[in-house]
């Protein structure tokens, strides 16, 4: 993922080719079409289906950066875990001896899958490669990888793909297809003015060359190699280095995976299938297109062991109902440590949301957004720091709503009293519960025009979120 002083730069390349799509090439204008151009709205539904009803996925951030953790040469680094090597500008040849003593001998693929589905997540997607070029795969096409240059020998992403298939999880792949800081020709962030691009001679090189001889090969494994092949492949940073010619390239490679997502970040003034809000949920997400915001659960995404500023339960699980309150999915990340174990701060707050979700689930899984004006939070001025040192706009958490085909559901994030008001309600109310009763007893209300009056029992039946759904005609 991004540092803050790449958030603009990366913002400014992603609006860019956007509006690059928009204004001076249509769909058709690609050197290559993508699927997207050509399948008909009922095509994209069917292949969009399982996302939709998804909502909530699990991020995994984990590389070799996770073996000094954010330390190199006994200081802290700043910045997130998995940019150490960019940030305290490691030579190549230094960052690759890392590989040597990276052994993750605790990684277990079975207790990944089983958190996530304990979670509630419906899919996964790991970091195959990231920005720091070394290949968590078994990979013919470079020796930099977790099978040929470490002493785990072994390719974790085949034992999560079966461990996935087994527990009906999806699983994509994250592949950074632009920056690479140990293949010749591999981009860096250019935009960066305060470092100047790359460090090392090692580094220098034809771009085009580093994505023929690395990055498209690597792509054509991930695409292959794995049963049941990835069901996402989630790009990142896109440069100036990436062309709408060679975009086009990988394009024709995704196009013999008709089922594939892809996200937005792949450049050369392609839109992919979905927006990547990063650490931050838009006020009113992206009607008209499907979205998923990325979200660390303390402030790095690789493993950094001095980040212990945890988000709380509470933050998180009203983040995830924010996010689908407005249309779209949380990918919400972990970090595993070298030896391949997931925090148990992290763990311990997935298992929580979880448990909300076995109860209330039914208020989050395959709804749609709010059906009422302006209710998307109100925004106060105050700033927080969190995540990659971005400012975030805090929003009121008061209520918000998800629907279904005859149904409401009423998400009370503070508790209102003995009664609830509200505006706005175009369809005719029949019947008002509890969510989380098992008996569904009624709840008594009164129904004005467009406006109603819940009468609510007692104290609410979880602190975080108490959901009362609406039966309508």
């Amino acid at each position: 993922m991004k540092s803050l002083i790449y958030a603009v730069s990366l913002a400014s390349a992603l609006a860019a080719s956007s509006a690059a799509v928009g204004a001076t090439q249509a769909p058709s204008a690609h050197p290559v079409p993508a699927v997207q151009d050509t399948e008909t709205p009922a095509q994209r539904d069917a292949r969009m289906g399982w996302w939709r009803q998804a909502r909530f996925g699990m991020f995994i951030h984990w590389g070799l950066y996770a073996e000094p953790a954010g330390v190199w040469n006994g200081k802290p680094v700043d910045g997130i875990g998995e940019w150490i090597m960019y940030n305290a500008r490691i030579p190549v040849s230094d960052y690759k001896k890392l590989a040597s003593r990276f052994n993750p001998t605790k990684f277990d693929a079975h207790a990944w899958v089983a958190l996530a589905k304990a979670a509630g997540m419906k899919y996964i997607v790991i970091t195959a490669k990231h920005h720091d070029g070394f290949a968590m795969f078994d990979s013919k096409a470079n020796p930099f990888n977790i099978v040929d240059a470490t002493p785990f020998k072994r390719d974790p992403l085949k034992a999560l793909a079966k461990e996935a298939q087994k527990q009906g999880i999806k699983l994509g792949f994250y592949y950074s297809q632009d920056q690479d800081w140990t293949a010749p020709g591999g981009a860096t962030m250019t935009y960066d003015k305060l470092h100047n691009g790359r460090w090392d001679k090692a580094q220098q090189g034809d771009f085009a060359e580093y994505l023929h001889t690395k990055a498209i090969p690597q792509l054509k494994e991930l695409l292959s190699n794995y049963q049941p092949s990835p069901a996402i492949i989630w790009f990142d940073t896109p440069t100036a280095d990436m062309t709408p010619q060679l975009a086009s390239e990988i394009v024709a490679l995704l196009n013999q995976h008709p089922n594939l997502i892809w996200n937005n970040r792949l450049g050369g003034g392609y839109n992919g299938d979905t927006e990547t809000p990063e650490q931050n949920v838009p006020a009113q997400g992206y009607p008209g297109r499907d979205w998923e915001t990325c979200m660390t659960i303390n402030d790095t995404w690789g493993y950094k062991s001095n980040d212990t500023n945890f988000k709380s339960t509470q933050e998180l699980l009203r983040t995830l109902v924010d996010v689908a309150s407005k249309g779209g999915n949380l990918l919400l990340n972990v970090g595993p440590d070298a030896q391949g174990v997931i925090p148990a701060p992290e763990a311990e707050r997935l298992q929580a949301i979880g448990k909300w979700l076995d109860v209330n689930g039914e208020s989050i899984y395959g709804t749609g957004p709010t059906p009422f004006p302006g209710n998307h939070g109100t925004f106060s001025a105050t700033e927080k720091t969190v995540g990659d040192n971005k400012p975030k706009w805090i929003p009121a958490w008061d209520w918000r709503a998800t629907t279904k085909p005859g149904k409401i559901y009423i998400h009370l994030l503070t508790w209102p009293g003995e009664t609830f008001h509200l505006a706005h309600v175009t369809a005719q109310v029949k019947q008002a519960y509890f969510l989380a009763d098992p008996k569904h007893a009624p709840l008594k209300f009164t129904q004005k025009g467009s406006a109603l009056d819940l009468q609510l029992r007692g104290k609410p039946l979880d602190p975080n979120d108490t959901v009362v759904v609406l039966k309508t005609e």
